[in-house]
């Protein structure tokens, strides 16, 4: 076999490993599937929230239960949209002193932490 075939080969393969690692939809998001519903609020440790990157192109909301499970809540509904919201509303400065019902923690690469 020539060596420009071979390249050619070497080419056509990486070309299509990579294409497969990216996906059908050219995206690397963390939620392939995403939950309409949430558990009950008792067994929720954790909320994660990730922003729209040029990776992954929809807001993420990742919810950690109690005994580890994690997984993806639709951001489309309105519980979800009420709860951006309530994040965003914690995100800017503010002089009130009035108790919140939830904290808010995000770390360097934008991920915001709702705790309920």
């Amino acid at each position: 076999m020539s060596s420009i075939m071979k390249v050619f080969l070497l080419l056509a393969s990486m070309v299509y490993i990579s294409k497969a690692q990216l996906g059908e939809s050219g995206q690397q998001c963390l939620c392939q599937r995403v939950r309409n519903q949430i558990a009950s609020k008792s067994d929720v440790k954790d909320i994660q929230i990730y922003p729209a990157t040029v990776f992954c192109d929809t807001v993420e909301i990742v919810v950690t239960l109690n005994s580890g499970l994690r997984y993806c809540l639709n951001p489309k509904l309105n519980a979800m949209k009420r709860l951006l919201a309530n994040v965003i509303k914690q995100k800017t400065p503010t002089t009130s002193t009035t108790a919140r019902p939830t904290e808010l923690s995000s770390t360097a690469r934008s991920t915001s932490t709702a705790r309920i």
